[in-house]
């Protein structure tokens, strides 16, 4: 069994799957991202059922939601992973965020596998995701039992293994929220309370749904300026609601650069391109919020991969750092949002 690690053990440091690090080794990171997971539901999962192989004649057809691949929700293969990380780190980035959680198959394992194959930093999320992934049982369990199991997977070791978290999270939201989901969230501050961890939140798809939760976490105690909330490109749109939850202290994470098409399969929304998420940030950092800003692709369909066609991990410092500095951003700005706000929030208070 793995040693225990107290809070005192992780302060001022970052917790990899490979182990505990200094934060300055950190680099250019990535904040949400998938990398072994499956995303499968109902009788797909049940069957295993994997559909078509994902070619050039049916990308398109997949991407556009006109034809149905339960593989493109599944990414599985070790050799794959590494090879598609490798080449973010010949793109410029230096770590990534995988928070696959409870109810999406998260492989610890192989995540350490890639870590040690690619020589990319890879932290761990914890928690679960929404309740349509969670296990019926998951009812019944008080918050003080969902509290512990996070706080053991970050200073044990998770999912049954000894490789440990070093962020709770992505804690599922959505609209409208769930008592189950609520309760996972009261376990999730605890964890957050007891560890010293940053937590990641996915929210509902509906634009006031990520106040309300921010609202709910700051009541319960949690430390809101460790506290990330993704998705916000697909979930709010104007800049009055970004502006509050921003001004409430957490961060606001933009992580599905790499999405060009107004199309977006989970909800009926016209989905911002790059540009657009450029211009938000712009007018965030315009308000006083640079502190505030996180990045990421949040890969997890096999379409987005360059094995099967897609832009890969590496697209935000291929493309979108290029396309900043095009539009005005300083250095120090690229910095503060690749570098200086990562490290701050995957430090462990």
């Amino acid at each position: 069994m793995a040693k225990r690690l107290s809070r005192a053990d992780l302060k001022g440091k970052v917790q990899t799957v490979l182990g505990t690090i200094d934060p300055a080794k950190l680099g250019s990171t990535l904040m949400h991202e998938h990398v072994l997971w499956d995303l499968r539901k109902g009788e797909a999962r049940l069957k295993n059922d994997l559909g078509p192989e994902i070619t050039l004649k049916n990308h398109y057809d997949i991407w556009y939601g006109t034809e149905y691949s339960p593989r493109n929700a599944q990414l599985d293969d070790v050799a794959i992973a590494i090879e598609e990380v490798a080449l973010m780190k010949e793109a410029g980035g230096s770590t990534l965020v995988e928070l696959t959680c409870g109810g999406l198959r998260p492989d610890p394992k192989g995540l350490a596998d890639v870590s040690l194959g690619t020589g990319v930093n890879i932290v761990m999320g914890c928690g679960y995701y929404v309740e349509e992934y969670q296990d019926p049982k998951n009812h019944q369990r008080s918050v003080d039992s969902f509290a512990k199991e996070m706080i053991d997977q970050v200073q044990t070791g998770a999912w049954e293994t000894e490789i440990r978290s070093g962020m709770i999270g992505e804690i599922g939201c959505q609209t409208p929220w769930t008592a189950l989901e609520r309760k996972v969230m009261e376990g999730a501050i605890v964890a957050q309370q007891e560890t010293g961890a940053a937590v990641n939140v996915h929210p509902g798809r509906d634009p006031d749904q990520p106040q309300e939760g921010a609202d709910f976490l700051v009541a319960h105690g949690a430390d809101i300026e460790r506290v990330v909330y993704s998705h916000i490109d697909r979930t709010i749109f104007d800049s009055g609601r970004m502006l509050k939850l921003a001004d409430t202290g957490c961060t606001l994470e933009f992580d599905l650069f790499g999405r060009e098409t107004s199309l977006y399969t989970a909800s009926d929304i016209d989905m911002p391109n790059d540009a657009l998420r450029v211009q938000h940030i712009r007018m965030l950092i315009d308000n006083g919020h640079l502190s505030r800003i996180v990045i990421s692709h949040d890969i997890c369909q096999q379409i987005r991969l360059k094995t099967f066609g897609g832009h890969g991990y590496g697209h935000i410092f291929t493309r979108v750092v290029p396309l900043m500095r095009r539009r005005g951003f300083t250095e120090a700005e690229i910095q503060a949002i690749l570098v200086d706000n990562p490290r701050r929030l995957l430090t462990f208070a």
